[in-house]
């Protein structure tokens, strides 16, 4: 066993300083960041870097795939909430609105992952987590006759896609304001 190796969990922390920086320097920069940049922030060398992103865009697809999971964990969140009685309507209107936020304030990745032609994690198991948990709040709030019964799942996906999310949150707000009435039954 080599000692210049790092600990499991010393890669595991760089892996995460390195995404954490790369978030940063990429919602600063847009696609402008440079690997060297993002390796200063994240306090390694460029070649820990790339030994564990070895191009921009394998390092631009997993800053996409952590904020893919992270919305599947907000949406069962607001799963569970629901299920423990919280109104679905409610759920659904406030992930939306969370979720909104967040593809806000990921705008410059999603500007640098479009510039090197890297697309969104498609159909990963967090993507059918999300989808899952969406369907199943709508489900609910549908039997519950909060939510319209045409609403689906790709919907709410339209909508996240059409949200202004390169506007200020003021105009993200109104927004939320003018197309929850498409959603809630009875409005």
């Amino acid at each position: 066993m080599s000692h210049n190796r790092p600990s499991r969990a010393d890669a595991v922390r760089n892996r995460r300083r390195i995404l954490e920086a790369a978030r940063e320097q990429m919602g600063s920069h847009g696609s402008a960041a440079g690997m060297d940049d993002i390796a200063q922030a994240a306090g390694v060398a460029v070649g820990t870097l790339y030994r564990h992103f070895p191009t921009k865009a394998d390092l631009v697809s997993a800053v996409i795939a952590e904020h893919v999971g992270e919305v599947a964990e907000d949406a069962e969140a607001s799963l569970a909430r629901a299920r423990g009685g919280a109104p679905a309507i409610d759920e659904l209107a406030g992930f939306l609105d969370r979720t909104t936020e967040a593809i806000a304030h990921n705008q410059a990745v999603k500007v640098a992952a479009r510039s090197l032609g890297v697309e969104g994690p498609a159909e990963q198991p967090d993507e059918a987590r999300a989808s899952a948990a969406v369907g199943e709040l709508i489900r609910r709030g549908q039997d519950a006759g909060t939510i319209r019964g045409s609403v689906s799942v790709a919907d709410i996906y339209l909508l996240m896609a059409t949200a202004p999310t390169d506007q200020p949150a003021a105009v993200r707000q109104r927004w939320l304001q003018l197309v929850l009435p498409g959603i809630r039954t009875g409005q």
